[in-house]
C-alpha cells in the first residue's frame, strides 16, 4: 500500500483530511522531535488508527509531505504517483478531476 493509500484510508476511516488530522497533531505538541510511539499511541486512543495508517501519518506530522523518490513510479506495492503526498483529501482530489 502506498504512503497516499495509507493517508486516504485514514481519511475514510476519520472523515478528517490527513491535514486536518496533522494540524490536530501540532495542536497536541507533537512535531519533527517527537518520537513515532507516543504519536502512534494518540493516534489510536482519538481515532482508531492501527500502525500502518499510523506510521503514514506520523511521517507527515514529523516531516511534512514530502517523501522519499524511491518508490515514485515504479511497479512496486509501495508506489506513490508522487514525492510529494496530498494533505488537502480525497474529496479535493476527486473534484479535480
Amino acid at each position: 500500500m502506498s504512503f497516499q493509500a495509507y493517508l486516504d484510508a485514514a481519511e475514510a476511516k476519520t472523515g478528517r483530511t490527513p491535514q486536518e488530522l496533522v494540524d490536530l497533531a501540532h495542536a497536541e505538541g507533537f512535531g519533527p522531535d517527537t518520537k513515532a510511539g507516543p504519536i502512534l499511541e494518540w493516534l489510536k486512543a482519538e481515532f482508531d488508527l492501527g500502525r500502518g495508517h499510523g506510521m503514514a501519518l506520523v511521517h507527515v506530522i514529523k516531516n511534512g509531505p514530502g517523501i522519499n523518490d524511491k518508490h515514485v513510479g515504479t511497479t512496486g506495492a509501495h508506489r506513490d504517483e508522487s514525492a510529494v503526498l496530498r494533505l488537502d483529501g480525497v474529496v479535493v482530489r476527486s473534484q479535480e478531476a
